[in-house]
Parts: C-alpha cells; sequence; structure tokens
C-alpha cells in the first residue's frame, strides 16, 4: 500500500548520456569451471522448494538475505548510483556486509530499442566495461560479477514502464502479453546461469487486483499462473516469487502484502516445488497502519504478521521471502517495528536456513521514505540501520569460476591487514563508530581481528558485523562469519555503539590469517 510515496529521489549528480549500442537479445551462460568442487557449498545450481524451505541443486537448505539494488525501472534504465561509483565496487560491498541475494527491479522499458542506460560515471576507470552497452548488457555484466562473487540475483519486474507503478500487472500501454513475453525473454537469457535463481513476476499488485476472485482481468493468483507457467516453459530451473495483494475479502494491508488468499486459492505451477511467496511490509516512515496505534504495540506484530503471510511459513506450505521492507529509522515506533520483526525472520544463529528469507529495502540511499544501507556519498554505511539486519544475515553462496582478481597465491604470500578507525557520530553521552578492515596482503584472507585501546573510559555497549572482547580499555573485534573471508584489495566493515563519548578515534591495529 501507498507505493506511491516510495518514488525514488533523483540524485543531483553529473548525468553521462551514453548512446545506445546494438542491444542484441543473448543467452548468458554460467562458466562450468570448478561445478565439481561448488556443489558441496550449500547454495550451488538452481534451487527448488520443500514445504517452508529452499533447497539447492544438492538439497541443501538455503536462505536469502539480501538487498535491493533500484535503478533499472526508472528512466536512468540502469541501477542507482552508477553516476558515483563502479558497480563492481558496490557488488563488493554487499558482500562484505553480509548480503548474499541481490533483488534488481526493472520496468519493461528495457526491453524497448529505444531505451538508452544513462547517469553512469565513466571517468577514472570506473564502470569501463559498460561503456557501450545498452541496459540489458548491463544487467548481464551485474549478473556476471555477481555470481563470480558468490552472490545471487532474483530479477524483479518491478513496473510496466518508468512512469511509475502499476496496480495490476497490465496497463494500456504494456498488455498481459507483452508483460509475459518479456519475463519468457529473461528467462532465456540467463538459461543455464544459475545467478539467476527466479523472478519476482510483478512487484506490489494492489487495488482493485484481488486474489481467487475468478476474474481473469483482476485475479493475480490466475495471472501470476499463467505467467509463472510462461517462464517455466522456457527455464523450468528457475523459483517464480508471487507476491501478495492489498485486500483479501475485505481486510486491507500493505501493497503486495496480503497473502491471506494462499490458504484457499494456492498457486498451481506446471513444474512442482518452485512458488515462493512474497510479502512486503513496512514502517511509519512510509505509511500509517492501524497496528502501530495498538496500545500492545509492538507485541501485536507478530500476530499481524502470521494472519498476513506468516501463516504460510508456519504451516509449511512454502517458503516466504520478504521482498521488500524499510524504514528511516527516525521515529521510535520505525525502529521497535524493525526490531520485531527482524526478531520474527528468526536468527540464523538459532534456526539456519529454517528462517524467513528477505531483501531489505535498500541498497540505495534516494529511496524517498525509507533511505538505504548507503549513505548519501553512495559510500558510507549506515551501520545502525544495517546493525538491526546482523542477526538475520546468512552465509553466501559459491561463486561461479572464481574471483580474476583474486588468482591465488602459488608461489607464497603475506596475510596482513590494515584497519581504518571512524567516529560516525558522537553526542556526548555515548558515540557510534565504524571500522573498515582492508586485504593489505598478497594472498586471501580466511579472517582477521583488530584491536585498539583508548585512552579514556570508554566501553563497548553493542557492536554488529564483529564480536569483541573487552579487557579495561582494550578491545579485540574479530570477523563475523560472514565477512573474515577478504580477497586482496578487498574490505568489510563492522560497527559499533559505546559510552561515553568524546574519546576520539584511537590507534588501531590488524591482524590476519
Amino acid at each position: 500500500m501507498f507505493r506511491s510515496l516510495r518514488r525514488a529521489l533523483c540524485a543531483a549528480a553529473a548525468a553521462l548520456l551514453l548512446m545506445l549500442a546494438g542491444v542484441g537479445a543473448q543467452t548468458v551462460h554460467a562458466d562450468p569451471v570448478d561445478a565439481v568442487d561448488r556443489a558441496a557449498a550449500p547454495g550451488a545450481g538452481y534451487w527448488h522448494t520443500s514445504g517452508r524451505q529452499m533447497l539447492d541443486a544438492a538439497g541443501q537448505p538455503v536462505r536469502i538475505a539480501g538487498i535491493n539494488w533500484f535503478g533499472f525501472e526508472t528512466a536512468n534504465y540502469t541501477p542507482h548510483g552508477l553516476w558515483a561509483r563502479d558497480y563492481k565496487s558496490m557488488i563488493d560491498q554487499m558482500k562484505s556486509l553480509g548480503y548474499n541475494t541481490i533483488r534488481l527491479p526493472y520496468s519493461d522499458d528495457l526491453f524497448k530499442s529505444g531505451t538508452v542506460p544513462n547517469s553512469i560515471d565513466f571517468s577514472g576507470g570506473k564502470n569501463a566495461d559498460l561503456q557501450g552497452l545498452g541496459s540489458l548488457q548491463i544487467m548481464d555484466r551485474i549478473v556476471a560479477y555477481a555470481g563470480q562473487g558468490g552472490l545471487k540475483v532474483v530479477l524483479d519486474r518491478h513496473r510496466p514502464d518508468a512512469a511509475g507503478q502499476s496496480a495490476l500487472w497490465y496497463t494500456s500501454a504494456v498488455p498481459e502479453s507483452t508483460w509475459i513475453a518479456n519475463l519468457k525473454a529473461l528467462a532465456t537469457r540467463y538459461r543455464g546461469n544459475d545467478t539467476v535463481i527466479g523472478i519476482d513476476l510483478h512487484n506490489e499488485p494492489h487495488d482493485p487486483a484481488c486474489w481467487g476472485c475468478g476474474d481473469t482481468t483482476r485475479d493475480w493468483r490466475l495471472a501470476a499462473q499463467r505467467a509463472g507457467n510462461a517462464v517455466l516453459s522456457v527455464n523450468p530451473e528457475l523459483l517464480i516469487f508471487v507476491e501478495g495483494v492489498q485486500t483479501f475479502n475485505g481486510v486491507s494491508g500493505w501493497w503486495g502484502g496480503n497473502l491471506m488468499g494462499v490458504a484457499q486459492y494456492p498457486v498451481q505451477l506446471d513444474v512442482p516445488n518452485r512458488v515462493v511467496y512474497s510479502a512486503h511490509d513496512y514502517a511509519t516512515s512510509v505509511a500509517q497502519q492501524s497496528w502501530f496505534s495498538d496500545p500492545t504495540f509492538p507485541a501485536n506484530m507478530p500476530g499481524i504478521w502470521d494472519k498476513y503471510w506468516g501463516y504460510i511459513f508456519k504451516q509449511n506450505i512454502a517458503p516466504v521471502w520478504v521482498g521488500e521492507f524499510g524504514t528511516t529509522l527516525q521515529s521510535t515506533i520505525d525502529q521497535k517495528w524493525l526490531a520485531a520483526l527482524v526478531s520474527y525472520l528468526r536468527p540464523t544463529s538459532t534456526y539456519g536456513a529454517d528462517s524467513v528469507s528477505w531483501t531489505f529495502w535498500s541498497w540505495n540511499p534516494n529511496s524517498g521514505d525509507t533511505g538505504g544501507i548507503l549513505k548519501d556519498d553512495w559510500t558510507t554505511v549506515d551501520t545502525v540501520k544495517d546493525g538491526y539486519l546482523a542477526s538475520v544475515k546468512a552465509p553466501g553462496f559459491p561463486g561461479g569460476g572464481g574471483d580474476p582478481g583474486d588468482p591465488g597465491d602459488p608461489g607464497g604470500g603475506t596475510a596482513a591487514c590494515t584497519a581504518a578507525y571512524t567516529v560516525s557520530s558522537d553526542w556526548g553521552g555515548g558515540f557510534n563508530a565504524e571500522v573498515k578492515v582492508t586485504n593489505s596482503g598478497t594472498v586471501a584472507l580466511k579472517s582477521w581481528k583488530v584491536t585498539w585501546t583508548w585512552p579514556g573510559t570508554q566501553k563497548v555497549t553493542s557492536m554488529w558485523n564483529a564480536s569483541y572482547t573487552q579487557s579495561g580499555s582494550t578491545v579485540t573485534a574479530a570477523n563475523a562469519d560472514h565477512n573474515g573471508a577478504l580477497a586482496v584489495g578487498g574490505s568489510a566493515s563492522f560497527g559499533f555503539g559505546g559510552a561515553p563519548g568524546g574519546g576520539g578515534a584511537p590507534a588501531v591495529s590488524c591482524t590476519a590469517t
């Protein structure tokens, strides 16, 4: 609901117009190198479902713990932020923070011959291999680099065109036949490339869309079956992600967030074990809902989520993926909401892959009513927001063919790292800080730890993306499971809160293995 409020704010950056050069459809195949070695690591190959779990090709349970990176669906026709940074550095940063999947929104404009990607900075060697490419070819490069680094990708048909959201899966300008044809084109394009594990058929269906009403012009469940079967007819290995609607039997919720109809009218596809249901959920920075003013809030929220979509997971009907959730975190209500939702998703340390999957909205800072994991400079991490997600992050997946920037160390080399300590905010009674660890050696790292000693009485009060011990004024922080491995030149960050403030940045040392 209320998605018109969340139109992306265009960043005031120098836009470089890129002339379109031959957007020919092509099929992108995964590199078969190391396929046998990769099979043992969770996440290898295409995925399927079994009850409430997603399983990899070897039958091992896997979990999406990812991030939305939008822009393809806008008039830039390419992910946002490329006006500020190289796309590879952004994907590397996503991985270093422990996100294992990227949800990539797009619009059907990408398939039009006149579509020209724009607002990409090529100066200083940035995005050099995107120069001269069309939008779909840029998508190919992003998918390839993400897969190489061990991230999965879910493609999200977000809008029929760059003009904005649509309640139904079709409009007068983009009929159902075009929607399905383009879904099939993407499924064919990435056939054989298991980095792309599935397609989210349409973003946030809402009134007058219905679920199970039988009217083929409005029944989203029937449309999802038609589109899902069309996708599977050309690429039967893909997962089909199906969002909810706004209203079912007179009960309304968020746009795309109401999956109450699944109990009576499940999506039934020709290929079994391919459906993943997707819910969206937001906080007051997007819009008010009745449950936020309930006197029992936030204790009432698990019951709300159970009613709209959580029952699907709890009753072992199918996997559930919260494809979007986000907030600016400015209000106390929103902070309580996010903490409650993260707990509801089930902590990875306790439940492993037997948990609700998710992709946070968003990586981008320019989402008007949620902000993002990145701050407005498109580089600095909002460590407080990212820290809320630490308990539900999940292991990454095997990379596709290795990282050509990390050829290994055939002759022996040096494991080394450096660390940079930055105070991001200080209000006297306390402070927040971030430490960036960089592999400065000549071999890939398996783990790292950072040590510093404060001159005063500061104590760590909380830490995210690392674990720590403190003895007197000396703190030792060690990598989390998801960010210990660093390629040569790669980096990872962790953050923490402490008290009292006013201590400045101490000298830090880094030890690597």
